[in-house]
Formats: structure tokens, C-alpha cells, sequence
């Protein structure tokens, strides 16, 4: 084989899309037991609930193109009426503002759609799930990949769609400098720090409020809250990003009953009992987050492929994924960015 790509997000998909198109020879191997990695699209008999990134923009030309090649819909975010402001007392004010994420795009059927449709492109013999690397050794001017069932996979060239510091904590033989473990393990992952909550209801109770959905709060648990409904009809929901840090949160019961009643003092007692309420902390998934990761970015980090984590084994170890795009690091266009940029160092 000529390259093994480790990672089924966005990029490493992003990545076998186009050694597909192209006739090579590939295989994409991914830990969890679905394609998709930091997108993840919930799905229940009513409606479906981002529990990742949610939004893309008019600015990212790759995405755009991506969808549009893929047949698949895009609509406006939600965007209309008044933003509601919490301070630090839990005081609740309206007419702050107006919707932060007006000019978003969101996908008809979640994200998850464009993951989804991406890895059903591809042929089942080359992509594989609960396929963990725990290794990866050089020999003979081969790349043997272990994986967690002790299956190998030998390949001329791997591309490595993870983050960083995920990537780091495979076994290397012979190791990496200790430069480029370093830097690997200094690249913050976006988002793996983050935990994100949805309540789904049967009515959009706030909009008949005259309110976007769209809240900032100092007091929390949840900072940011937006409008998750679909583009048409319901079930409706909003969504908020947990501030509390992840060691604050653990007791799951403890956080839901606070979640409940802060969207209460924010929306009313109408928020008293949405029909679901789910809750994904990206901080406690192995495949997405280290210790590390525990300290939750507040600020883009300025991301992009540092130099030490190019040239290893002869140029036959390769980075992609959103933290090693130079322009769009940390979003869904980085991801693709990042893939974009790994096909044109490949020697296919």
C-alpha cells in the first residue's frame, strides 16, 4: 500500500476523498466506531443536534465547494431578534445586541451529513473503524502501522489526520526528535477542551419572545448560547458552550440541573423542561482531547505546520487536520485546508 491515513475526521476523509478520485492506493483507518471525528452530528427520531462545530462561512471557499460537489443543502443561521446579556449576578438583560453569528451557514441534517457522505463515497476494502494506532515503526524504507487489535498495515507513506497531541502519544520506532514530539505535543487542539450542550423543544418560544436565541453569559455554566433549530419546522433547540472547567463538570446530574436553570433565568420558564438534553465533553474523549487539553482555549491560536514536524522519515510522515492549517487552522476549513496541502507533498 501507498498511504495509510490515520484519522477518519473531516481531513483524513478530506484526504482519501482525493486518492480516490485520483486511482491511488490508500487505506483509512480511524479509532472510533464512526467516521467524523470532531464533527458529530446527534440524531433521534425527531431531529438532529450538532454536538461539534455547527457553522461555516461565506469566506471558506473549500467548504463551499465541498457541499455544493456533494449535492448537499445549506441554510442561514438563525439570526433574527434581540441578543439576551447575562452579568456575573445572574442579572439578565435584553436588547445588548443582535445575533454574533449572523452571515453563518449551517447544513440541512447536521455536519454530520458531509462526514457521513464522504466516507460512504469511499469503497469499504479502504477505510476501516475501531481501528487504533498504538505504533508506528520504519523499516526498510517502510511504515509498519500496529494497531490496538495487533493487526499491521505496512504503507510507503502515512499521513497522520489528528491532532497533534493525539498523534503524539503513538509509539514511534525509532522515536521522533525530541523537537518535533515537543512541538506536537505543544499544538493545542482546538475545541478538545470544550464541552457543549443542547436543549431541543417543541416550540421556539424565544423567537415568539422576539429574542435570536442568542445569549452571553459571565454567570454560566453555559457562556455562549445560540439558536440550533433546523432551517424549517421543528424540533427546535439552542445550544450553549460550557464554560465551567472540565474538572468542574464531571458530576453530569450536578451540571444538567444547572444547565436547566440558568436557561431559565436567560429564556424563561418556558426552558424549564426541554424535551432532550444532551451533553458532549469533548475533554474526556481519548480521541479528541489529552491532560493537556483540560486548560480550555478562550482565543484562536495561531496555527499552521511548524517546521519540526516536516521532513520526518525522509518526507514519508505526514501531518493533516485542521491544527496544521497555516490560514484556517482550527476550523472546518483548515480541516480541508490541511488536506488540500498533505496531497501536494504526497509522492503518488
Amino acid at each position: 500500500m501507498k498511504t495509510l491515513i490515520v484519522g477518519g475526521g473531516l481531513s483524513g476523509l478530506a484526504v482519501a476523498d482525493a486518492l480516490e478520485t485520483q486511482g491511488a492506493d490508500y487505506l483509512l483507518v480511524e479509532a472510533r466506531d464512526r467516521f467524523g471525528g470532531r464533527i458529530l452530528t446527534h440524531r433521534d427520531e425527531t431531529g438532529y443536534f450538532d454536538m461539534g462545530p455547527a457553522w461555516f462561512w461565506p469566506a471558506q471557499p473549500r467548504i463551499a465547494a465541498l457541499i455544493a460537489r456533494l449535492n448537499l443543502q445549506k441554510f442561514d443561521q438563525f439570526a433574527k431578534g434581540e441578543l439576551t446579556f447575562e452579568n456575573e449576578q445572574g442579572q439578565v438583560q435584553r436588547g445588548q445586541g443582535f445575533s454574533s453569528m449572523e452571515g453563518s451557514w449551517r447544513l440541512a441534517g447536521g455536519l454530520g451529513t458531509l462526514t457521513d457522505t464522504l466516507a460512504d463515497n469511499l469503497p469499504h476494502d479502504k477505510k476501516r473503524l475501531n481501528s487504533a494506532v498504538t505504533q508506528l515503526e520504519r523499516i526498510d524504507g517502510r511504515c509498519i502501522a500496529t494497531l490496538s487489535n495487533g493487526d499491521k498495515i505496512s504503507a510507503n507513506s502515512v499521513v497522520l489526520a489528528l491532532p497533534p497531541r493525539v498523534a503524539a502519544q503513538i509509539t514511534f520506532l525509532p522515536a521522533l526528535s525530541a523537537a518535533a514530539t515537543q512541538t506536537m505535543q505543544n499544538v493545542a487542539t482546538w475545541m478538545a477542551g470544550q464541552a457543549k450542550a443542547v436543549a431541543v423543544y417543541d416550540r421556539p418560544f424565544w423567537r415568539d419572545a422576539g429574542l435570536s436565541g442568542d445569549a452571553m453569559s459571565r454567570k454560566g455554566p453555559m457562556v455562549e448560547i445560540h439558536d440550533a433549530s433546523p432551517a424549517t419546522g421543528g424540533p427546535y433547540a439552542l445550544f450553549g458552550f460550557i464554560g465551567v472547567p472540565p474538572n468542574g463538570r464531571a458530576d453530569q446530574q450536578v451540571l444538567r440541573q444547572h444547565l436547566k436553570a440558568q436557561l431559565i433565568r436567560l429564556f424563561g420558564p418556558k426552558a424549564a423542561e426541554p424535551r432532550q438534553l444532551y451533553v458532549k465533553d469533548w475533554a474526556f474523549d481519548p480521541f479528541t482531547a489529552t491532560d493537556a487539553d483540560k486548560a480550555a482555549l478562550y482565543a484562536h491560536p495561531t496555527y499552521g505546520l511548524p517546521q519540526a514536524m516536516t521532513g520526518l522519515w525522509d518526507d514519508r510522515l505526514h501531518f493533516a487536520g485542521s491544527e496544521v492549517a497555516p490560514t484556517f487552522g482550527g476550523y472546518i476549513e483548515g480541516a480541508l485546508e490541511a488536506a488540500e496541502n498533505v496531497i501536494s507533498t504526497l509522492s503518488l
